[in-house]
């Protein structure tokens, strides 16, 4: 019966809609590659145009997009606890996008009513791309249902994202939040997340108030902004780069206080030091 209500809630969300433009386009090989050409002249029209102070409509539609690659042992925990979609739940629909499971999780959600995007490689920031590109609705709430996120917190993103937000993130960092490593004296992870947060500050924001999270993955993003930031990073820096390029962009950018859980099962699929680096070059790129 919640598969067959899921299915049927997700069916009547549907409707033909224009899926957001993919920023790349892939070579004779097959290879990926970055539209260089005009992106300085795009950047400078977009940087210059006025931020929107328009309202978003108070009955957008909202789809929760859960970003798995073999989080079975995970879901079992934290998928029963997740509403099913309805006004009360904040959201209207949700969908699946996966990486490329092999421990049944793809099974797991077939089991359960949920539609499985496929991705069509491995990374996050094709995750987001493949949600961008398949799943419906004016506004996306992305979420990882590994323990890390609270979902209590699912109901915050509507409200804001009706009132004009372009983009809402669950802050880790700001006045009544806890990070996952507050209870500990070394806090690496949270140092350099928070050194991130500076740079993108200092370099990228034009207006409006600091954002005090800019790498945190727990956010939402309305089709109209994923459409204007012509988003392109593959991997894990794909918060961080739409971030900076909303920054950049002088888009409304909201940010409410969570509090971050500890991974009720398995490792974290994004070791700190290789994830570190990659935030430095993504960094550098978004400088050119």
């Amino acid at each position: 019966r919640e598969r067959d209500e899921l299915r049927i809630s997700n069916e009547e969300f549907k409707r033909s809609e224009s899926p957001v433009p993919r920023p790349a386009t892939r070579g004779e090989g097959g290879e990926r590659s970055e539209p260089g050409e005009g992106r300085a002249r795009r950047d400078a029209v977009l940087s210059a145009e006025p931020r929107s102070h328009k309202v978003n409509s108070p009955s957008m539609r909202l789809t929760l997009v859960l970003l798995t690659r073999n989080e079975r042992p995970c879901l079992e925990i934290i998928f029963p606890q997740i509403p099913a979609p309805s006004p009360a739940a904040g959201y209207d629909a949700i969908v699946a996008v996966d990486g490329g499971s092999t421990d049944g999780t793809v099974e797991f959600f077939a089991n359960h009513g949920i539609e499985v995007i496929g991705q069509s490689r491995r990374g996050r920031g094709d995750g987001f791309q493949q949600a961008f590109a398949n799943a419906p609705g004016d506004a996306w709430i992305f979420f990882s249902p590994d323990g890390n996120e609270a979902i209590a917190d699912l109901t915050k993103f509507r409200p804001m994202l009706e009132t004009g937000a372009d983009i809402v993130i669950a802050s880790r960092m700001m006045k009544g939040a806890i990070n996952e490593e507050d209870h500990q004296f070394f806090k690496p992870r949270k140092w350099a997340n928070n050194g991130f947060n500076l740079m993108a500050n200092l370099l990228f924001r034009k207006e409006g108030p600091y954002v005090t999270d800019s790498i945190n993955g727990y956010r939402a993003i309305t089709r109209k902004a994923a459409e204007r930031l012509q988003l392109d990073a593959l991997d894990y820096t794909i918060e961080y780069q739409m971030t900076m390029r909303a920054l950049k962009h002088r888009l409304k950018i909201v940010e409410f206080p969570t509090i971050e859980g500890q991974r009720v099962a398995g490792d974290t699929g994004a070791p700190s030091i290789p994830t570190g680096v990659r935030f430095v070059k993504r960094l550098a790129r978004e400088l050119r």
